[in-house]
C-alpha cells in the first residue's frame, strides 16, 4: 500500500518552454543546433526531474517539432495544444490540431484549446467547437477548452460550450479574474482553470530599466509592490507563484522557461513556504491593468 501524499506545490506547476535561441542560451550568441536539442532535453529532463507533469504548447515556428524529438523516453508529460486562428476555416483548424500531435511524436493530447476566445464568439464558433469535440470523441485529446482575457467574457463563453479547461491570464498584478468572480463561477460549473501570463511581463522583475511606454505611468505603484515585497523579504517570483499556486479554483499554472536554470529558479521559488501577504494590496488598479491588456503578456524568469 502506498501512504498517502501530501499536495505539493510542484502538482500545479506547468511549463511553457520558450524557443527563442537569445533567451535560451542568455545570450547574444546562439547556441549551434545540436547544443539547442541537447538543452531542450536537459530542461524537459529536470522538469520531469521535479515532478512537472504538464507541458503547454503552441503552432508556432518548430518549437512542437523540437520538443517532439527531446521528450524523455518514457515521458511522463500531458501536453496542451492550442489551434490556429479561423481565419482559414475550421478545416484549416482540425488538420493543424492533428498536424500538431504529428510534430509532437504523440499518439494523443491531454487538452487542445482555441486560441482566441474570438473564434468561437464569431460566425463559426459553434461548427469550430464541434470539430474540437469530434477530435474529443476520437480519442485525439482528452479534454478541450479555449484561452480567454476577461473582457472576452469566460464564464459566458463556458456556460455556452461547456469547456473541461479554461486558460487565462491571472497574476499578482492582474487579480480581475478572482475579484470579479470568474473563477469562482468557472469552478461552480466544473470547469479546470489554467493560468498563464504568470509573471506579468516580467514588471516586477524590471529594476533600473524603463517600463513599457503603456506602464510607465505606474513606476510609482510597481514601486510600492516591489518595496513590500522587498520588505517582507520575498522574492517577487515567490509571491507570484505563491499568489497563483493559492487560488483554488486554479488547477495548472504556467511559467514559461527557456532553461534548465529557469526552470531550477521556479521549482524553487514555487517550493518555498506560502508567504503571508496581503495580495489585494499588491495589486495595480483594475483600470489601469485593462488599459494594458491588449499588450501580450508573457513569463520571464
Amino acid at each position: 500500500m502506498i501512504p498517502n501524499r501530501s499536495p505539493s506545490p510542484i502538482d500545479k506547476l506547468a511549463v511553457a518552454v520558450v524557443h527563442e535561441p537569445v533567451r535560451a542560451v542568455n545570450s547574444y550568441a546562439p547556441l549551434p543546433a545540436g547544443a539547442r536539442e541537447e538543452a531542450l532535453r536537459f530542461l524537459l529532463q529536470t522538469a520531469a526531474d521535479a515532478g512537472v507533469t504538464l507541458v503547454a504548447t503552441k503552432p508556432d515556428g518548430d518549437g512542437e517539432r523540437r520538443l517532439g524529438q527531446a521528450w524523455p523516453f518514457p515521458s511522463p508529460f500531458q501536453v496542451t495544444v492550442r489551434t490556429v486562428s479561423i481565419t482559414d476555416g475550421v478545416d484549416r483548424v482540425e488538420a493543424r490540431a492533428r498536424r500538431s500531435l504529428e510534430r509532437l511524436g504523440l499518439p494523443r493530447g491531454d487538452t487542445l484549446l482555441v486560441n482566441c476566445a474570438g473564434d468561437l464568439a464569431g460566425a463559426e464558433g459553434r461548427a469550430l467547437w464541434d470539430r474540437l469535440e469530434a477530435l474529443k470523441t476520437r480519442g485525439l485529446y482528452r479534454r478541450i477548452g479555449f484561452r480567454a482575457r476577461i473582457d472576452d467574457g469566460p464564464a459566458l463563453l463556458a456556460r455556452r460550450f461547456q469547456p473541461d479547461v479554461v486558460e487565462l491570464p491571472i497574476n499578482l498584478l492582474d487579480q480581475r479574474m478572482q475579484h470579479a468572480g470568474v473563477l469562482a463561477e468557472l469552478a461552480a460549473l466544473g470547469v479546470d482553470v489554467h493560468a498563464t501570463s504568470v509573471f506579468a511581463d516580467g514588471l516586477l522583475f524590471i529594476s533600473g530599466e524603463p517600463l513599457p511606454p503603456e506602464m510607465a505611468g505606474q513606476a510609482h505603484a510597481l514601486s510600492r509592490i516591489r518595496r513590500r515585497l522587498a520588505e517582507a523579504r520575498i522574492d517577487p517570483m515567490q509571491a507570484t507563484l505563491a499568489y497563483a499556486m493559492g487560488l483554488p479554483e486554479v488547477s495548472a499554472v504556467i511559467a514559461s522557461v527557456a532553461s534548465a536554470a529557469e526552470l531550477r529558479a521556479v521549482v524553487a521559488a514555487a517550493n518555498a513556504p506560502t508567504p503571508a501577504l496581503d495580495w489585494a494590496a499588491l495589486q495595480l488598479e483594475p483600470a489601469t491593468v485593462a488599459a494594458a491588456g491588449s499588450r501580450r503578456i508573457s513569463s520571464a524568469a
